[in-house]
């Protein structure tokens, strides 16, 4: 079985809540960052998840221990990231978080897995997109959060296909 780590920070307990369910899907428990080490950053599929917040910032969590991905050797390993945003209030920096933590694991080395389709969303813009794709998994509780299981598990059988 692969070594996966799923790695959340959360305020509000939304992405708390996804990465539980995320990390049920691989039968291990998810890691807030505040309590992570650097230990944590070491697993055949590292998934990343924040929500975005201020002015498409990552959670303050994360903002405090960011140094741990940026340390963290991750040549040959595979990331995905997810991210949790509100696609209505803040249309033109939807899910950024999620692009941030993509850009800082792909710069550590990881080859980065999961991206999805960003058809369907109402946003105007996000550094976590490139053309119709989202870099990983966008999740929006605000505005749809009917829709957030059924996009985690098809999103969870995407990433089990690479392992």
């Amino acid at each position: 079985m692969a070594n996966v780590k799923v790695i959340y920070g959360s305020t509000t307990g939304a992405t708390e809540s996804a990465a539980a369910e995320i990390a049920a899907a691989f039968g291990v428990q998810a890691i807030n960052i505040s309590n992570a080490t650097a230990a944590d950053f070491q697993a055949d599929l590292l998934i990343l998840g924040s929500s975005t917040w201020g002015v498409g910032e990552l959670q303050d969590d994360w903002a405090a221990k960011i140094g741990l991905l940026e340390h963290a050797d991750l040549k040959g390993k595979l990331a995905a990231v997810f991210g949790l945003g509100d696609q209505s209030g803040f249309a033109d920096t939807y899910c950024d978080a999620m692009g941030i933590l993509a850009q800082k694991a792909k710069g550590q080395g990881a080859t980065l897995i999961g991206q999805t389709s960003s058809e369907g969303y109402g946003h105007s813009s996000s550094v976590a997109e490139e053309g119709n794709m989202f870099c990983g998994l966008a999740l929006d509780d605000n505005n749809e959060s009917e829709k957030t299981s059924s996009r985690i598990g098809a999103w969870v059988e995407q990433l089990k296909q690479h392992l």
